[in-house]
Order: structure tokens, then C-alpha cells, then sequence
């Protein structure tokens, strides 16, 4: 069972009728017995990442979710869900993340070529670093298929845990791992049939 974790930011609608659609078993739940028995997590989010960080605290997931991580229980972090995956972000402030994913979250406007609008909003292809071995979520994947994405803010300074980019004008973080932590900035619940494979074979490991 996986559990997609309710904390107050996110459209989880999207999410758990795409997990359906794969016939995963799913639970939209703050609850920390579900959570501590689910083999699955994913931390979905959008919005702002102090916020975030705030709402995991406040309804006691932060820690939780960190503890289970350490257990080795497969989580993935959507979007938002990623960010908080990373040391900190420096967001409106300098915000102190989950600590899985080496780096830190960063605006992309200072970066990305002039004229490019912000937030990087759309489908954009996938590129998956020739030095790291293929992240198990994207074995059924091909160089260059085309996700979603709807981000201002991306992960920095974490090439050893990077194991997906994306071209807008630079190569941006698209999505990272570290052991049984996954993270993608994209959105696999509205990316088609090719964010429904990345959720199955999440879902399978």
C-alpha cells in the first residue's frame, strides 16, 4: 500500500486517480499508523517551501518521514514533494529541508537565459545522466520523453544524486534519487502515459 501524505499542500486528487488507474493501492492519510505500515510513501506539494516545512511540523510528519527514509521504505517527493527532499532552500529565506538529498533548492530566474518565462511551466524532455546508472522509476523510459512541469525554484548542487535533467535554456535537476529516495520536479500524475509508467514501476519496487 502506498501512503500519499496529507498535509495540507497539494492537489491529491490528480495523484490518487492516476495511482488507480495503475490498480495501485493508495491512501491519501496524516495518520502515523497508516504510514508506518504503508511500503510506499510519496510526498506530494506545491506552493511555497517554509510553508511546507511548517505544515510537515505542525502535523508531526517531518520527523516521521525522515525516520522512515532511515527504515529504508521507498519514498518519492512530487514537485514541492522533491524540494523538501534536499538540505534546505533558500525560498523567501533559508529553510531547513528533510536532509535526504544532498543540496539545496534555489530560484531558477538568476540562472536560466534572459527572455525565458518563470515558472518553467509545460511538457519538457527528459535527459538521464551518461555517469549514473538508470534510476529504477525510469527503466521503462526512453531519452527525451516529454513530462510536465511547474516550477520556479530547482535543486542545486547535487550532481551525485541527480538522475534525471531537463533543458529550459540550462540543464535543470528533473529528478534525483539517493538509495530508496526518489524525487521528481515534474509531475508524474499529469504527465500521460509516461508519468503512469514512472508511478508503476515506483510502485513495484
Amino acid at each position: 500500500m502506498i501512503a500519499i501524505i496529507d498535509y495540507g499542500v497539494g492537489n491529491l486528487f490528480s495523484l490518487q486517480s492516476s495511482l488507480k488507474l495503475i490498480e495501485a493501492e493508495a491512501v491519501v492519510t496524516r495518520d502515523e499508523k497508516q504510514i508506518r505500515e504503508a511500503d510506499r510513501i510519496i510526498l506530494p506539494g506545491v506552493g511555497a517551501f517554509g510553508d511546507a516545512v511548517k505544515k510537515l511540523k505542525d502535523t508531526g510528519m517531518f520527523g516521521l518521514l525522515r525516520e522512515e527514509a532511515d527504515r529504508g521504505k521507498p519514498m518519492l517527493g512530487i514537485c514541492l514533494g522533491m524540494q523538501l527532499l534536499f538540505d534546505r532552500s533558500l525560498e523567501y529565506g533559508v529553510h531547513e529541508g528533510l536532509g535526504l538529498i544532498k543540496g539545496e533548492v534555489r530560484p531558477i530566474a538568476p540562472v536560466i537565459p534572459a527572455g525565458l518565462d518563470v515558472p518553467h511551466m509545460g511538457w519538457n524532455s527528459l535527459r538521464f545522466p551518461d555517469k549514473l546508472p538508470r534510476s529504477p522509476i525510469f527503466k521503462s523510459l526512453s531519452e527525451g520523453d516529454f513530462v510536465y512541469f511547474v516550477h520556479s525554484y530547482a535543486g542545486f548542487d547535487c550532481e551525485a544524486a541527480c538522475t534525471a535533467t531537463s533543458d529550459y535554456g540550462i540543464p535543470l535537476t528533473a529528478a534525483v534519487q539517493r538509495e530508496n529516495v526518489y524525487g521528481t520536479q515534474f509531475h508524474p500524475e499529469k504527465s500521460g502515459d509516461t508519468g503512469l509508467r514512472i508511478l508503476k514501476e515506483f510502485a513495484s519496487l
